[in-house]
């Protein structure tokens, strides 16, 4: 495989967008949070430390999105200056690990959309069940 700038290059946009979308996903969380934290404070109800406990969960794994997709940027950055200082085999396995940083972002958030489905599944049947 030929390694040249304009390969790793490619990824930033696509992992601007990510970014973007997980910091999003993050203030949203945020402020349910928030608003929850505020309701447990006026009603002391168990449910509400429950679905704080469970919206944890969901901001530990956009942490964890949002580092993998920040190493693979500087991956991508550190392989750009392989290439550009001519050591494309070690640039070549760093883009490869940036790829595979990228990939398990993209794993962790499927996960968490995964988990925010089924929390909102939940909320309709507490809904429909009155």
């Amino acid at each position: 495989m030929e390694l040249t700038l304009g390969t790793p290059a490619l990824l930033f946009p696509a992992i601007s967008l990510l970014m973007l979308a997980y910091t999003n996903r993050f203030l949203a969380l945020a402020a349910l949070i928030r608003n929850l934290s505020d309701d447990y404070k006026k009603d002391h109800q168990r449910n509400v430390l429950e679905q704080i406990a469970a919206l944890r969960n969901r901001i530990r794994l956009i942490l964890w999105m949002q580092s993998g997709g920040i190493a693979s940027l500087a991956l991508c950055v550190a392989t750009m200056l392989c290439v550009l200082f001519d050591y494309k085999g070690f640039g070549l396995i760093l883009f490869a690990a940036s790829l595979v940083l990228m990939l398990v972002s993209l794993v962790l958030s499927l996960l968490e959309i995964r988990m925010s489905t089924n929390a909102l599944r939940l909320a309709l049947h507490d809904l429909e069940q009155g």
